[in-house]
This record gives C-alpha cells, sequence and structure tokens, in this order.
C-alpha cells in the first residue's frame, strides 16, 4: 500500500473524499503494522526502520522529557510529527500544552514549553523579542515554507463594485457592502486577541485611514470564520482575514468563490517594520503581510543540553498542501487528538524514507 499526501488537494468535493478515504487506508495500515515493525525492500529483504537505528546506538532523548506546545488545534498535526520524530529519538513526550502566542512564547523561553511548531519568524517577531529573544530562544529550519495571509472578500463582491484594494472602504458606500450589524461599517472576520495577525490588522486600520468604515470583529476565529461562511453561502458579501495553510481556503476557493485584497503600500508594527513591499508581495498582489515561513521555536537550554533533537528541529519539513489536506480532514470531523495523532502517523508512514534520514542524521550529530 502506498499512501502519498502530495497526490489530493480538496479544491473539489471528490478530491476531498478521495483524501479522506485514502488516509483512513494508510491509518489503518500503520495501525495493523505498528510503527516498529521491519521494512521490506523491493528484492524482499527485511530493512531496518528508524527505531531499530536508533536502539542500535545510544538514545539521544533517553530519560529527557519534552513538553510540546500550540496555540490552535490546527497546529496539532505539525506538532504530533515532530513529536514521532522525538520519540523515536527516546525523549518522553509530555501532553502537549494549548496556549495563546504570547503565552506561548513566554513559556518555552521559561523552558515550561520545550518547543513549538506554530512559530510564525516575521508574524511572531514582537512576541519573539518581547519573550527573552536570541538569548532565551532558538529559531531552528524552515518547517512550513511560504505561509500567507492577508484580506479577502468575495468574488461577486469585487467583480460588481470593481474592489481590488483594502483602502477602497475608506468609502463609505464600499464599506457598507459588507456591513452586517446595521451600524454602517464594514464587518471585518478578524484575529483573535493576542494572536499576532491582531497587531497588523490594527495598524493597518490606522495606517490606511480605516478607523471610520470598518469595524474589526475579534473573538474565537474559527466560530466567526464559520458565520461568515454562512454569511457567503446565503448570498451575503462577505470581508475577512485569513491565513494558509488552512482548512478555510478549501471551502471558499480563490479565484473562484473569494479574491484577495491588495493594501496601497506595506506598513507593519514597528517589530516588522523593515519588511519591504517585495517581502509582502505575493501571487502578483501586495497582501499586506510578510510571506512568512514557519519554524519550530526552542528553549535555548534544551538546545544547547540536546543536539540531536536539534537537528531534527532543522531538518524536519512539511509541505504547505500537506498541512491544508489535513485541516480539511479535521473541518470533516476527524479532529479529536488521537485521530489527529493517526494523521501524523499516517504521514510519517508515506514519508518513511525521508522521516529516517532525519532521524538518523540526527543521531549522528549526538
Amino acid at each position: 500500500m502506498v499512501f502519498n499526501f502530495n497526490l489530493f488537494t480538496f479544491s473539489v468535493p471528490t478530491q476531498k473524499l478521495g483524501l479522506a478515504a485514502t488516509l483512513a487506508l494508510a491509518i489503518a495500515g500503520v495501525s495493523a503494522c505498528g510503527s516498529g515493525e521491519q521494512a521490506t525492500d523491493a528484492d524482499g529483504e527485511s530493512g531496518e526502520t528508524t527505531e531499530e537505528t536508533a536502539t542500535a546506538t545510544e538514545m539521544p532523548g533517553e530519560g529527557i522529557g519534552v513538553t510540546p506546545g500550540y496555540a490552535v488545534l490546527e497546529e496539532l498535526f505539525q506538532t504530533e510529527i515532530v513529536n514521532i520524530g522525538l520519540e523515536r529519538m527516546g525523549y518522553t513526550i509530555e501532553s502537549p500544552k494549548e496556549l495563546e502566542y504570547a503565552t506561548l512564547h513566554v513559556d518555552t523561553a521559561n523552558g515550561g514549553i520545550t518547543y513549538t511548531s506554530a512559530h510564525w519568524e516575521t508574524l511572531h517577531e514582537e512576541f519573539y523579542t518581547n519573550s527573552g529573544g536570541d538569548e532565551a530562544l532558538e529559531r531552528t529550519g524552515t518547517y512550513i515554507a511560504n505561509v500567507l495571509q492577508g484580506y479577502k472578500i468575495d468574488q461577486a463582491t469585487a467583480e460588481e463594485y470593481d474592489i481590488t484594494s483594502l483602502d477602497q472602504l475608506q468609502d463609505p458606500e464600499i464599506a457598507a457592502l459588507f456591513d452586517t450589524d446595521g451600524d454602517g461599517k464594514a464587518n471585518l472576520t478578524g484575529c483573535n486577541p493576542g494572536w499576532g495577525c491582531e497587531l497588523v490588522i490594527e495598524h493597518q486600520l490606522d495606517e490606511y485611514g480605516l478607523r471610520d468604515t470598518v469595524q474589526h470583529d475579534q473573538g474565537q476565529y474559527f466560530a466567526l470564520i464559520a458565520d461568515t461562511i454562512t454569511r457567503y453561502e446565503q448570498g451575503e458579501p462577505i470581508l475577512y482575514y485569513t491565513w494558509t495553510p488552512l482548512w478555510v481556503s478549501g471551502v471558499l476557493k480563490d479565484g473562484e468563490d473569494v479574491t484577495w485584497l491588495e493594501v496601497p503600500y506595506t506598513s507593519l508594527p514597528e517589530a516588522q517594520a523593515e519588511v519591504t513591499e517585495e517581502e509582502t508581495s505575493a501571487e502578483g498582489k501586495n497582501l499586506g503581510f510578510a510571506v512568512d515561513q514557519q519554524v519550530i521555536l526552542a528553549n535555548q537550554a534544551f538546545v544547547d543540553e540536546n543536539p540531536a533533537a536539534t537537528k531534527f528541529f532543522e531538518l524536519v519539513e512539511v509541505p504547505i498542501d500537506d498541512i491544508s489536506a489535513q485541516n480539511q480532514l479535521m473541518q470533516d470531523g476527524e479532529d479529536t487528538p488521537e485521530q489527529i495523532r493517526e494523521h501524523a502517523e499516517a504521514w510519517v508512514a508515506d514519508n518513511q524514507a525521508l522521516f529516517d534520514g532525519w532521524i538518523e542524521e540526527a543521531i549522528a550529530t549526538q
């Protein structure tokens, strides 16, 4: 059986069903075979798995506990992939902690959290600096590359009113198209208080002169975006912040259902002041947020004392499409921690040779 995340997208329902069905088969295979069973090569000869290779030498993580952290459940999949690698090097994984981003950074610096795979290198710069920066924390590798974020509106309203840029919402008549509570202002589905994107949105509402015409709706993002999707399905205009990878882009498809809005020029909070227009541009538009990468952020003392784990942090990476595909499975109901762990096990099984190589190289550094 071969399972390949990279073959699947969820741009149409049949593809989404195919992904879910194939993932289920892969998970069944992982459960039936066990992660430590012997692999067999093309000639029928048995080969060593990562666990056998690791036990042939001293396990670098023997007796060492690791506490992972994340901020939203959609980040648990990428966390569990890292956990699997650490487990196979002998580390004991404690229960992951779910914390808001600012607290997550502080707790990682203080050692309450060992690592998080949910650090956005540019977006979270202020959290990083305020938590002790390079003296307390270490950013390693490029775990998920080319992550995007910005503002979107529905395609129909964009075309009917020729809306292409966020600053067009300065016009009260344009803003009123997106009014959902009757106050005449556009309602922007935005970020949770305490998220890095909150700082950017609040800055840009001031910078682009939108305070009088746009209301930043905040609360639990996933509850707000569910309401936004419902309004779209009812034929109403929508205005919202989003990012990739995320299941929302599989429900509201870019270029079909929705479109990115540009910003008039790049302007970001002080911690990101050096970011250029080139660095905030993607798909031919200035999205206003830096095209970012998610990296593994770890406690500095742990990094200094655990070269094998640090090397693994540097090596491990997951394609952005695989994250989006797994997030869609969560949206379809496979969202318990146990199911998410199974998704991670299936991903590792599908990428076994690559994953084994990361483990072997990491162990060799101790």
